[in-house]
């Protein structure tokens, strides 16, 4: 009879291989692109996985959803017939506004406006690591998605996609502590760089001078700088400014307006890829056909009345000029 330890390695040595085995792949995951490919292809496979994960909660919303009172889903309706009204009233603004942003731009010259195009996308997986905030959604490149691309919500910037897959994407929030961003006052315009701080509640603002024009309250807006980010879009409000007489530059802490740890629904943006000198190229390009359209044009509105009055333009020998002559 052999004994025990003859039929195979022993589960300590099992483990040790194993654990060995782990850290390996996860210093060649750390330091170089070997496994990207293999991670996308696990991406897609685990998808279905994602799903089956989400769906509890689905089936939930649902049953929660058919075992309302009627009372609520009228109050509820009278509550959205209300915000529909104001959401109208807000958008017949905003069309003027865009009207007379567009005649601006008009009379300026400036680069040909394009509208950004969005994605709606859906939440399906979280990190599980505590010290990254990364999160999963539910569009990949089948869909057009790139690196890269700004991802928001309906209160203001969420973050950036750091890597796609065929069916999904995962998006680096803004509050993670290797994520940046260049952003602005919006009351003054001042510029600064809104850091993560691991917390999902706060950013930081790196080297701004203690004599700024910043306070609590002001709302911190893309800057567009670096051309990853569009302009104009919220990032957050600033919460707490702590001047120190000792140091040259001031604490700065600030809130996102995002609901970084609540959205479910987010927007994927598409903005215009061209580059500025491209969009005023192609703005001065427009103008000048434009131009030339109006110039081929005025010839034709000539009234007919205006005709006789170029005759005199005629040659000497004609009748009519030599009774200019004899007059």
């Amino acid at each position: 009879m052999k004994p025990l330890f003859a039929k195979g390695p022993s589960l300590g040595v099992r483990l040790l291989v194993l654990a060995v085995l782990s850290t390996a792949l996860m210093v060649v995951d750390a330091r170089l692109d070997v496994l990207k490919p293999m991670r996308s292809q696990m991406g897609l496979v685990l998808t279905p996985f994602y799903w089956v994960a989400d769906l509890p909660v689905r089936v939930w919303d649902g049953i929660t959803e058919q075992f309302n009172s009627r009372s609520e889903l009228l109050a509820e309706n009278e509550k959205l017939k209300a915000e529909a009204l104001l959401m109208q009233r807000r958008l017949q603004k905003l069309a003027a506004l865009t009207e007379q942003n567009v005649r601006l731009r008009e009379l300026l010259n400036s680069a040909a406006l394009v509208d950004e195009k969005v994605l709606v996308s859906e939440l399906i997986g979280v990190d599980p690591n505590p010290f990254t905030h990364r999160i999963i959604i539910d569009k990949g490149s089948r869909d057009g998605v790139f690196l890269g691309q700004p991802v928001l919500d309906a209160r203001g910037l969420m973050g950036q996609v750091v890597e796609v897959m065929p069916y999904s994407s995962r998006v680096l929030l803004l509050t993670d502590t290797t994520h940046s961003i260049p952003v602005q006052v919006n009351r003054n315009g001042l510029r600064a760089i809104a850091s993560g701080t691991g917390n999902p509640e706060r950013l930081e603002l790196r080297h701004v001078a203690d004599t700024a024009d910043i306070k609590e309250g002001d709302l911190l807006v893309s800057s567009g700088l670096g051309q990853r980010f569009p302009s104009g879009y919220p990032v957050a409000t600033v919460k707490e400014v702590i001047h120190d007489s000792g140091q040259p530059f001031a604490i700065v802490r600030a809130v996102p307006t995002a609901a970084l740890n609540r959205s479910r629904y987010m927007l994927l943006v598409f903005s215009d890829p061209r580059t500025p000198e491209q969009r005023a190229s192609d703005s001065a390009e427009a103008q000048a056909r434009a131009d030339q359209e109006q110039a081929a044009e005025a010839p034709a509105s000539t009234p007919p009345a205006e005709a006789p009055q170029e005759a005199p333009a005629a040659p000497s020998g004609t009748p009519a000029a030599s009774q200019g002559a004899d007059q």
